[in-house]
């Protein structure tokens, strides 16, 4: 990396970081990395993941983000992305997270996994995803863009972390084994009303295919996943806006169901 892309990727970095902290929202950084240097914005994201790190915060696992057709629609992109888990963005289910920390946050509907084995081949099916996963829960996202307005192109999301924010998870620990992932259908509600629905199939047709579209993806980028991380798969249906006083749940047949409230 030469030294002038090196000190625009700081800059970038440092403006995604300051947008969060502040919770001020900032111009598209497409507008500096461009719409498809793909490669520049996930170094970016690599930036502020060490300095997130050297700042105390530890990786927990991976988020699979633009998986559901229908929220590529929503957003005008095209293909998935991942960004970190840290363990500060877990929300207990049936907890809260205050709406001031966040800019214009957004609720979705997901299947997560657990793995209790590496994935560190080239090229792995979904019988290697099946094998290392421990068990999977329901999941809600909060995605929240440092982007103004989501005004965002496939760069701007990944230099921003996949637009992570939070996640909260059930207790159930559901064996993936038999488990109907293609057809099981989800529902989101917001205070009480039916606010998304979808189904397995609406994450790349199986969320297995997203799970081995990551594993490639970490493998190829030599940082392959490993046992004791939690993998959000990706959403069910489409997002959802979420304001202070909300109330979102999710239920995914098969699976116990997940709360959390917004103050």
């Amino acid at each position: 990396m030469n030294d002038t892309l090196k000190a625009d990727n700081n800059t970038i970095s440092e403006r995604l970081r300051n947008a969060e902290r502040e919770v001020k929202a900032i111009d598209p950084v497409s507008q500096l990395i461009g719409n498809d240097d793909i490669e520049m914005a996930y170094s970016i994201q690599d930036m502020n993941t060490e300095y997130r790190i050297n700042q105390g915060a530890r990786i927990v696992g991976k988020k699979i983000g633009l998986t559901s057709t229908a929220v590529q629609e929503q957003l005008g992109v095209d293909q998935p992305d991942f960004g970190i888990l840290f363990d500060d963005m877990l929300i207990t289910n049936n907890g809260s997270i205050e709406r001031h920390r966040m800019l214009r946050p957004k609720a979705e509907g997901e299947i997560a996994f657990m793995l209790k084995k590496d994935l560190t081949k080239n090229k792995h099916d979904w019988s290697d995803i099946l094998e290392a996963t421990d068990y999977i829960t329901a999941a809600i996202e909060i995605v929240d863009s440092r982007i103004r307005d989501w005004k965002i192109k496939i760069t701007d999301t990944i230099a921003d972390n996949a637009s992570a924010a939070y996640y909260v998870i059930s207790e159930m620990k559901r064996s993936v084994q038999g488990f109907d992932l293609e057809n099981c259908e989800m529902t989101l509600t917001l205070n009480g009303e039916t606010a998304s629905t979808g189904k397995g199939s609406g994450c790349m047709d199986n969320p297995l295919n997203a799970m081995v579209w990551l594993a490639d993806k970490m493998v190829e980028l030599k940082k392959p996943l490993r046992a004791g991380e939690i993998i959000l798969s990706g959403a069910l249906g489409k997002f959802v806006d979420i304001e202070s006083g909300d109330i979102v749940r999710l239920d995914i047949e098969g699976l116990d169901p997940v709360e959390i409230s917004i103050l």
